[in-house]
């Protein structure tokens, strides 16, 4: 979600850098004519009568019992299959190579009979994956930020673009009392406005979607007073953006002893939304914090209720978890998460690996919310970035190690090798040694015996996409380091 905004920026980008130039330019007062006229086509594509179709059948979804799910998602897997084998280029090559047995997967649960499918054979051929009856050019074509440097392209149809809008809308607008038409602001990673800009705005306003899109390249301590001034000239609901930013904006608020800003609820979205950002978040802006985990595939879906559990949404994909020899894992144990989307019968993904560690919940556990969506108990992050301990652990969310009460505005950790650690640290107001000495002992205690270096920088380096990745692990690119 957090790849979709309303301003001219998010095409110009991808296709003609001149534009993008010349939309730099423009007057505040232009960019955001511009914005809402880009604005205007998206509330189109997206809000049109698939949109209110189904809009009622996700509602009505969410309280099914399992055997409901079961027949639904076995009716759609088995047409999704047929459909793969007989027009999609890729699956069409494996299953006639032996290599793809569709004959022998009935349900979701036999879907571990197939193969898994890797992202960077996605990369390498993605038309290979887009069924035979689809037209890009009548598509929507999405590009992935990652962090390879290689953008994954993916197609979505009119009817899979407004059926994801529909999943949106009902299980995170509807879930948080807000709707579409509220007036809501978002802390993104377009560049709507130069990164070389010193005064405001840092921001655009999308008038037909009511949508302040605001830049997460200049939250800046001298420049956040003038993000929540325009929060409150604006009126804004509810915020929606990266948990960095999110956090970045919530604290300085609290330095500032700012309480002026109220909203209904603040979105985190494509980053994890660690204990220390939320409780930062819901005391600034007297709100809850609320979690999503929506990758931009479409493949795997996950909205968290007011009781703070994370759903995942089975009529968007199937979901497995599987271990370092793509066995699965029990519920309840960490896995790479392996996926099929149900949602995409056109750019067709079946299991594969989303790139992102997780726990799954168990199959008969309830939500006191009332909905019956299974649930997905933890996201451990990116595959790729899990630490590695000494004794061969893997470890993955470390966010109970910066608690809300450590003097510290962000923090990344780096494990540059097996038995070493950077924690590179923003610190906040009054921060001392006695806050490393605590990052230090939180980081042993999940580790074990491992030197950990306190690095003090001024800011956080953003990726491409201006998001914060809070763990990196260069074991991973360099097996050697370990």
């Amino acid at each position: 979600m957090g790849r979709f905004p309303a301003a001219i920026a998010d095409k110009a980008a991808g296709v003609n850098p001149t534009l993008l130039k010349l939309y730099h330019h423009l007057p505040a007062g232009l960019q955001s004519f511009v914005a809402s006229r880009h604005g205007a086509r998206l509330m189109r594509l997206r809000y049109g009568e698939v949109y209110r179709r189904e809009l009622p059948r996700f509602a009505e979804r969410e309280t099914w019992s399992p055997a409901q799910w079961a027949n639904w998602q076995t009716a759609r897997l088995q047409a999704l299959l047929l459909r793969a084998v007989t027009l999609v280029p890729y699956y069409r090559r494996e299953h006639a190579a032996g290599r793809f047995p569709i004959n022998e997967v009935r349900t979701a649960d036999d879907l571990s009979r197939l193969p898994i499918l890797e992202k960077e054979t996605v990369r390498a051929a993605p038309r290979d994956f887009l069924a035979d009856d689809c037209t890009p050019e009548n598509m929507y074509e999405e590009a992935t930020s990652g962090t390879t440097g290689t953008p994954l392209r993916l197609w979505w149809s009119p009817e899979t673009h407004q059926s994801w809008y529909a999943c949106f809308e009902r299980r995170i607008r509807h879930w948080n009392d807000v709707r579409l038409g509220d007036p809501w602001a978002m802390l993104g990673g377009q560049l709507i406005v130069p990164q070389a800009r010193t005064r405001p705005p840092f921001w655009v306003w999308n008038a037909p979607a009511r949508q302040l899109y605001m830049s997460s390249y200049h939250l800046r301590g001298d420049f956040l007073d003038a993000y929540l001034d325009e929060l409150l000239r604006r009126q804004i609901v509810y915020l929606f953006g990266y948990a960095s930013s999110l956090d970045a904006l919530a604290v300085h608020a609290l330095e500032r002893g700012r309480s002026d800003v109220r909203l209904r609820v603040a979105i985190s979205n494509a980053e994890p939304l660690y204990a220390h950002q939320r409780e930062h978040i819901e005391r600034a802006f007297g709100c809850p914090a609320r979690d999503m985990y929506a990758p931009a595939e479409l493949t795997v879906a996950a909205f968290e209720c007011r009781e703070r559990r994370m759903h995942l949404s089975p009529d968007v994909g199937i979901t497995e978890a599987v271990d370092e020899h793509d066995r699965l894992v029990e519920p309840g144990q960490a896995g790479d998460l392996v996926v099929t989307s149900l949602l995409n019968p056109d750019h067709v993904l079946i299991r594969y690996r989303q790139g992102d560690r997780g726990v799954l919940g168990p199959r008969d556990e309830r939500c006191p919310c009332g909905r019956t969506l299974p649930l997905l108990a933890s996201i451990e992050g990116r595959s790729d970035d899990v630490l590695l301990s000494p004794d061969g652990r893997k470890v993955g969310r470390l966010d109970p190690v910066f608690k809300a009460a450590l003097r510290v505005r962000e923090a990344q950790i780096v494990q540059e090798r097996l038995t070493r650690l950077v924690v590179r640290v923003v610190p906040a107001p009054g921060y001392a040694e006695a806050d490393a000495a605590a990052i230090r002992a939180a980081i042993c205690q999940r580790m074990g015996e491992v030197e950990v270096d306190i690095e003090i920088v001024d800011r956080l380096e953003r990726t491409s996409a201006g998001k914060l990745r809070a763990v990196i692990s260069k074991l991973s690119s360099n097996p050697a380091l370990v």
